[in-house]
């Protein structure tokens, strides 16, 4: 078996394998661990300035690559006018600095922010490490290899669905530029701890809010006694 099978074959299949079933494992038998443990209380005005442009900065790229994936044929017949290429990689590229921003931000908190700090786990500064990896490597792609919207869907979209049909083809991708492999392992790395880390409060989702029947909150306390002194005590007390 050669580096490429490994990496690019093997290591995506053991990434999300590992990804479903410890999720799986996670919430069925160790659901008080699901959980987000929000740091707000402690400080909340960096987290603003760093956590909506972190979030919503990646919501928005991973909406696009998934995009790109489910329907390529639209991105190419889009991308087949120049003006439009040129807005997709502006729009792109303001993405991915937007999210850079958003993690300097976070993770200038976590060091310098003594409260937030003790309260960081190493696998806390393990999932920002991999999700920097994935937003510079990303933003080195789009200034180092031009029109990445345009020759992606015929580089990593075939590479992705062989994957998706158990047919790979680890060649696809085994001649691309260093940036572009670090760029896709990093997101397997990703996958691969997901479940291990608070991330994966995600996946739990209370959509049974949406189905369940409504409830009444009934108060049985009675109501707290507040002394009304009578006329003649006010007067004698004045």
């Amino acid at each position: 078996m050669s580096g490429n099978e490994m990496l690019f074959v093997v290591f995506p299949y053991a990434a999300f394998t590992l990804l479903i079933v410890v999720s799986i494992a996670r919430w069925r038998l160790h659901q008080f661990t699901v959980s987000s443990m929000s740091s707000q209380l402690l400080e909340s005005r960096r987290l603003f300035w760093g956590s909506i442009p972190f979030h919503w900065g990646l919501t928005l790229i991973l909406i696009g690559h998934l995009a790109a994936l489910i329907v390529p044929r639209s991105f190419e017949l889009w991308n087949s006018v120049p003006l439009q290429l040129l807005l997709l990689e502006i729009t792109g590229m303001a993405l991915g600095l937007w999210a850079l921003f958003g993690a300097i931000v976070l993770i200038s908190r976590r060091v310098q922010v003594p409260r937030v700090r003790s309260v960081t786990t190493t696998m806390d500064w393990v999932v920002l490490g991999v999700i920097l990896a994935q937003i510079v490597t990303g933003l080195l792609i789009a200034i180092g290899y031009r029109w990445g919207s345009f020759w992606g869907t015929s580089v990593f979209v075939p590479y992705v669905r062989s994957l998706l049909t158990f047919s790979p083809q680890p060649e696809l991708v085994a001649a691309l530029p260093v940036v572009l492999k670090l760029h896709v392992l990093s997101f397997f790395v990703f996958a691969a701890i997901f479940p291990f880390t608070r991330l994966v409060h995600i996946i739990t989702l209370p959509l049974n809010y949406l189905t369940r029947p409504w409830q009444k909150v009934v108060r049985n306390a009675p109501e707290p006694y507040v002394y009304q002194p009578s006329a003649d005590e006010f007067l004698t007390r004045r």
